[in-house]
């Protein structure tokens, strides 16, 4: 134990002296001459600890008495030393606590903290009486290297002295061995790499203590496999653990992987120890050169045709295959002066394939010999010899079928181009110079029927509208196959290929996809509607929509430029029941389309997640509540006309009843005019005029004027394709203006010449400046035909202008 105190003044360190020497004394007389007194600065290993209490190192708590007040800061217990993996029995006894108040009252000891009666509880007790501390049980390093307690005294429950801490440290053992990172290291170097390349590391970690030669390690490389070219191809470091090349001979090619078995032990190597193995994958170099397997070959190849294989040449390298080292490159050196033949690497390099460059020609050159080499894509890593191989090429002169140049032809054309509209010239060539023979052309899979083509021309034409859009286009692309054939004996058909590329137009209306949508009548969420478009991106979004006519009053839609989606909501709360609403859809191009919609308005509130109306809400048939409202105007205003016309006809039918003229049979001079005024001299006009031949038919009264037949005007039953309903109402209502057959008829209304010889005549009435001088009711006394006029003038009844006058007839 430790007493240190800082002491301001001379006094106070003259009365620690002494406490200090009547401690010694009393230890000396406890443990006797031959054993040294307690050092508190000492401490002390579990092994030198005496077993029996009144022999063991004493801590005692630090004396308060008078004015000499202790600071728990100021004194420092050196820790406590215990070796891990004690063998037993146990307990085994540590130190023993001693309070400077046993003498004078009963003490009780206790610790408190980890390891007592805290997790791991029990593994420290202490006698209560005794204040002896015990271990319990064997200590592990690795688990746990330090315990820090709290030492109480009570007396009677009371603290008799301030608790003391006490640090127990856990002393290492060489109890771990060093156990490797990996169960199995790998590693790879180069069959060229040069001694003393640095391969790979290898780690082994120690529990033990890091500062003891208990975790100090040492590593070292016990066996190879295999042990050729030479047993100790690689070595380690011992220290770092780091694997070298230290030997020369390496060959992928004879001995591709080497296993180590490496070996790590501490205490500098010579305590506990533990393997791995070691895995060194030797990597390939370009150490060897592809090989022809034939060096000698012919082969043939037909005249008048570029890029006709001639022969594939198979090589071999004891390389890695696929890998760069191992992938042939291949030349032609001799014998292709004019560049007639070229050669290229296969897909996996392993072949060499010789082509004709251009159009060979039989009568010029029907021989050739060729000589090819071979290298590989990098270059070699030690000095090799190259392999070569000499080809003998036939041309062979044949019937071949004619060649289109390009072999693909790539046009864009609009998609409403016109019939007729050129669309490409496609020309073939007949490979057989030698031959007069004559080509001819025709379409094989034109499976829309949009084009045409010439057959002896090969220039292709649109045949019918086309459609971008249409099933038969893929990726805007209409690919046609045009064959051409020759007219030997035995045909030979040459194909090549006419792609067009349709440009999108604008030719194709937006909708709204859905048909019907559900919205809530109370704070509803807009219905979302998809807005479809065949054309292409250019001509279809971003969309505008609008509502047409009286659906504005009730809602409301809006669209967003990064979407094809309108929102539709209700301005204001409806009623439960199903609407109609008209849209108008326009394009990017102002194209538009009025889309018609069926909504159900449910009663709900947000989000429409089940629909329900009530019986008792009516199921509306109109769009709106303002519709409703004229339709019951106009179908009042049609009752009214319908009565006012019935009224009418009865009042006709009453005064034809009580006058009729065509049942009078006294033909007087009397003539009846529209309009008033007149006398005796009004006869004096040619009256044939008014009977238009009608004197041998009296029984007619008026002949109707019909037009005279001409050509039926151009009506429009359609309307066109982007023309507005304005335009199109305004041509057929001229077209109904100039139409002569079309009601009313113009009518020319002959009156019946009543007769000459009449015995009463106007003329014969008294006169007078005024109506009221003249008396009108004897005209009562000139017979029935009068009457009429009597009644007229007299005012017994009111006459009406509109009337039909006797003998005329209208169109209605």
């Amino acid at each position: 134990m430790v007493l240190k105190k800082n002491m301001e003044d001379s006094n106070t360190l003259t009365v620690l002296f002494l406490l200090c020497q009547s401690q010694l004394l009393a230890c000396l007389a406890a443990v006797g001459s031959k054993q040294p007194c307690l050092n508190p600065r000492n401490s002390w290993p579990n092994k030198n600890i005496p077993q029996n209490p009144e022999l063991l190192p004493v801590i005692e708590f630090p004396i308060i008495s008078g004015n000499l007040k202790r600071m728990k800061r100021d004194w420092v217990i050196p820790p406590i030393s215990f070796s891990e993996n004690v063998r037993g029995p146990y307990p085994k006894v540590v130190v023993k606590l001693k309070s400077s108040n046993h003498d004078k009252v009963a003490i009780t000891y206790k610790i408190t903290g980890p390891g007592a009666d805290e997790p791991p509880e029990g593994l420290f007790t202490v006698e209560p009486r005794s204040g002896v501390l015990y271990v319990t049980q064997p200590m592990d390093r690795e688990k746990r290297a330090r315990y820090t307690l709290l030492a109480h005294a009570f007396n009677e429950g009371v603290e008799a002295e301030e608790p003391m801490e006490l640090i127990i440290n856990i002393i290492d053992q060489n109890d771990n061995a060093p156990q490797f990172t990996q169960k199995v290291f790998y590693g790879n170097v180069s069959e060229s790499a040069d001694n003393d390349l640095s391969i790979m590391k290898v780690v082994a970690m120690d529990k033990d203590d890091p500062y003891t030669d208990n975790a100090l390690i040492r590593y070292r490389i016990i066996s190879q496999t295999p042990q050729t070219p030479q047993k100790d191809m690689f070595v380690i470091n011992p220290v770092s653990g780091i694997i070298s090349l230290q030997a020369d001979g390496l060959d992928r090619e004879t001995q591709p992987e080497y296993k180590l078995i490496v070996e790590a032990a501490d205490t500098r190597g010579e305590g506990l120890r533990s393997s791995s193995s070691v895995v060194i994958t030797i990597t390939d170099s370009n150490d060897h050169a592809p090989q022809f397997t034939m060096t000698t070959l012919s082969a043939s190849v037909p005249e008048n045709k570029a890029g006709e294989e001639v022969i594939r040449l198979m090589v071999t390298d004891e390389d890695e295959p696929g890998s760069p080292n191992a992938n042939a490159k291949y030349s032609i050196i001799k014998g292709n002066k004019g560049g007639e033949f070229s050669i290229a690497a296969s897909a996996d390099k392993m072949e060499g394939i010789i082509t004709t460059a251009k159009e060979l020609d039989f009568e010029n050159a029907p021989f050739f010999t060729l000589l090819a080499v071979v290298t590989n894509e990098v270059p070699f890593s030690a000095p090799v010899s190259t392999a070569t191989a000499t080809i003998a090429v036939s041309v062979v002169d044949k019937n071949e079928p004619p060649v289109f140049s390009p072999a693909a032809v790539h046009v864009s054309l609009p998609e409403d181009a016109q019939e007729g509209h050129s669309v490409a010239s496609l020309k073939a060539e007949d490979p057989d110079t030698a031959r007069k023979q004559t080509l001819g052309y025709k379409l094989y899979n034109d499976t829309a029927r949009w084009l045409s083509i010439g057959n002896n021309t090969g220039s292709v034409k649109v045949r019918s509208s086309m459609d971008r859009e249409s099933p038969f286009v893929r990726d805007d692309k209409y690919t046609v196959i045009i064959l051409a054939y020759d007219d030997d004996n035995i045909a030979a058909t040459g194909t090549g290929t006419l792609i067009v590329s349709l440009l999108d137009v604008n030719d194709h209306f937006p909708v709204i996809k859905q048909r019907s949508a559900q919205v809530c009548n109370i704070k509803p969420s807009p219905a979302l509607l998809d807005i479809v478009d065949l054309d292409g991106p250019d001509h279809a979004g971003p969309f505008s929509v609008e509502l047409q006519r009286e659906y504005k009053h009730n809602w409301t839609v809006s669209t967003n430029s990064t979407s094809n989606v309108a929102a539709l909501a209700p301005k204001r709360d409806l009623p439960p029941g199903d609407y109609h609403v008209v849209m108008r859809i326009y394009d990017i191009g102002k194209l538009h389309q009025d889309s018609p919609l069926d909504v159900e308005v449910c009663h709900c509130e947000g989000v429409v997640l089940a629909c329900f109306v009530p019986r008792s809400d009516p199921r509306l048939s109109v769009p709106s509540l303002t519709v409703t409202v004229l339709g019951s105007v106009f179908v009042v205003l049609i009752l009214l006309l319908f009565l006012l016309l019935l009224l009418r006809r009865r009042m006709r039918r009453k005064v034809v009843k009580d006058v009729s003229l065509l049942e009078e049979t006294p033909r007087d001079a009397i003539l009846y005019y529209s309009e008033e005024g007149g006398g005796e001299a009004d006869q004096d006009y040619d009256l044939s005029q008014l009977h238009k031949g009608l004197d041998n038919h009296p029984e007619v009264f008026c002949t109707d004027v019909l037009p005279t037949l001409q050509g039926r005007p151009n009506y429009r039953w359609q309307i066109q394709d982007n023309e507005e309903v304005a335009n199109f109402i305004k041509h057929n209502l001229g077209a109904a203006d100039s139409d002569p057959t079309a009601p009313p008829y113009d009518s020319l209304l002959v009156f019946d010449y009543e007769g000459a010889g009449s015995e009463v005549e106007l003329s014969s009435i008294t006169s007078s400046d005024t109506d009221e001088d003249q008396d009108f009711k004897s005209l009562n006394e000139w017979g029935p035909r009068f009457s009429r006029l009597a009644d007229m003038y007299t005012g017994s009844i009111e006459y009406d202008d509109s009337e039909t006058l006797p003998g005329k007839r209208e169109w209605v």
